[in-house]
């Protein structure tokens, strides 16, 4: 006969190990920035011929960093700046030793189908002048790795005060460039490879490298995650294969420039 205790913990053992079981035979979450879409999804049908499934969440990286804080399931991170991986680092969230910058990318001012301005983007330009009484379109500046590396090229340009009342800001940076595909909006900022993916819009000028700090997309596992599937992900994100797709999107990769 078993005791009412032992047949509580053979059940809570066996809801363990199917818990375990799911999670390394299900898909690989990846959590990723939404500037990523384009060319991940692209890897990930290249990855699927190994027989591992990905499924894949775009966003904002501080909302899916928040996400992670809140326990999402994610089982991969990968974050368009260093600042929302370091929050997930401290507090523990991130395996051990598998955090690499992965990729680098430029800032560009992109500008609507019927707009043909060529713009040089100096001290003190005219962007305001250019808008006229129209918005710019912008991913939230305050939390969002592009919204935050534009505010700070503005800054360094000497032209935010102008037009921090006159952003249109959204939720990230593939929504700030739909505004601007779509004609919502005359002129965005956006990474050269949200650019590349959108024949909608074309770049008007490219923002100094010195103007905002540098863009780089760091990776790594989710503490407690790192399942054999997540693993074999994260090296394929770094080989050789991912690398030339990456670059055929317009990527850099950190490993080129000292990252």
């Amino acid at each position: 006969m078993i005791l009412p205790a032992v047949r509580k913990l053979l059940l809570a053992l066996c809801l363990v190990t199917a818990s375990t079981s799911a999670q390394a035979d299900g898909p690989v979450t990846v959590f990723a920035a939404a500037s990523l879409k384009t060319a991940l999804d692209d890897i990930a049908a290249r990855f699927a011929e190994t027989g591992v499934k990905t499924r894949i969440s775009y966003g904002g990286s501080s909302t899916l960093a928040r996400q992670i804080q809140y326990g999402a399931p994610a089982d991969l991170f990968l974050s368009a700046n260093a600042e929302w991986m370091d929050r997930l680092e401290v507090e523990g969230l991130i395996e051990p030793g598998t955090r690499r910058d992965l990729l680098t990318n430029r800032l560009v001012l992109i500008a609507a189908p019927d707009v043909d301005d060529e713009i040089v983007i100096a001290p003190g330009f005219d962007l305001l002048g250019l808008l006229g009484d129209r918005r710019l379109a912008m991913a939230l500046v305050d939390a969002v790795p592009a919204g935050l590396y534009g505010r700070a090229a503005l800054q360094h340009l000497g032209v935010w005060e102008a037009l921090s009342d006159r952003v249109a800001q959204a939720d990230n940076v593939r929504a700030a460039l739909m505004l601007v595909a779509t004609g919502e909006a005359p002129f965005g900022i956006v990474y050269a490879t949200d650019a590349e993916a959108d024949p909608r819009v074309r770049v008007v000028g490219t923002f100094p490298e010195d103007s905002h700090p540098p863009i780089i997309y760091p990776v790594a596992l989710v503490a407690g995650r790192a399942t054999p599937d997540a693993s074999a992900l994260l090296a394929y994100l770094r080989g050789p294969e991912a690398a030339a797709i990456l670059h055929s999107h317009g990527f850099g990769l950190a490993s080129e420039s000292g990252g």
